[in-house]
């Protein structure tokens, strides 16, 4: 497997990953304007990218995942709930869903609690075991500190979703999992973020403050500290929903 990690605008940390043997490569939660860099590193690793994934609609940056997609003839995906709501073609996720591209493999964690369409990737290495190696967690789980609630509305709903998602989907997982989330600090997207952009399951269980609270006290805390908005976030996300081209969304 090949793997890489970039940091993006906004404190986007996003990443590309794949199947050197068999040529595929997968990109996850790509920034508006870093196409190229995409394009040139999958490249680099002798690949085609074949899956292209947004966590969940953004709304602290624009996304290059639709763009990605279309020059590299690559599938786009987000979860299913967008259904209706995203105003282009995509491929539906599901949760439960497995997508391949060689010996790597991903399995889709349906995650909502940030936004109702959250994801997270669970990724195996076929070639070194059929254990999972590592998660992308999107704005699920941070190092640290977990996902703001408000971005849909319903806040205290939304947390309480959160912490169903983390103990009942994220949590089980083997301790021993990497952690790789979608943002480190200086994102506006939750509060408290570590600046270190990887981490592991165990020693989030162990460190990471939110996740030793329970429901009512977790509640309290999310909803308690919640920053401003992110800039622009309206027109962020109507793009996003629109799928339009980088030049588009940033004139």
């Amino acid at each position: 497997m090949f793997f890489r990690q970039r940091a993006a605008a906004n404190a986007t940390l996003s990443y590309l990953f794949g199947c050197a043997g068999h040529q595929m490569a997968i990109a996850v939660d790509v920034v508006a304007g870093d196409e190229g860099w995409f394009i040139a590193e999958a490249a680099s690793a002798g690949a085609r990218l074949v899956h292209v994934i947004d966590t969940h609609v953004h709304a602290d940056h624009y996304s290059g995942g639709p763009e990605l997609a279309r020059r590299t003839g690559a599938a786009y995906h987000l979860h299913e709930s967008n259904r209706g709501r995203v105003q282009f073609d995509f491929a539906a996720l599901t949760d439960g869903q497995r997508l391949e591209a060689g010996n790597v493999v991903i399995d889709v964690l349906h995650t909502p609690g940030h936004t109702p369409d959250s994801v997270c990737l669970v990724v195996r290495d076929l070639r070194r075991g059929d254990e999972p190696w590592f998660v992308i967690t999107g704005d699920t789980l941070f190092v640290g500190a977990v996902g703001r609630p408000d971005l849909a509305g319903h806040e205290h709903t939304m947390a309480a979703q959160l912490h169903d998602t983390l103990h009942s989907k994220l949590l089980c997982l083997p301790a021993e999992l990497e952690v790789y989330p979608g943002h480190q600090a200086g994102s506006a997207c939750g509060v408290g973020l570590s600046g270190k952009p990887a981490s592991t399951l165990g020693f989030e269980r162990r460190f990471n403050p939110m996740l030793a609270m329970d429901k009512p006290a977790f509640i309290e805390a999310l909803t308690a500290e919640i920053p401003p908005p992110p800039a622009d976030m309206a027109r962020i996300v109507q793009a996003n929903l629109r799928g339009g081209r980088p030049t588009d969304a940033l004139a």
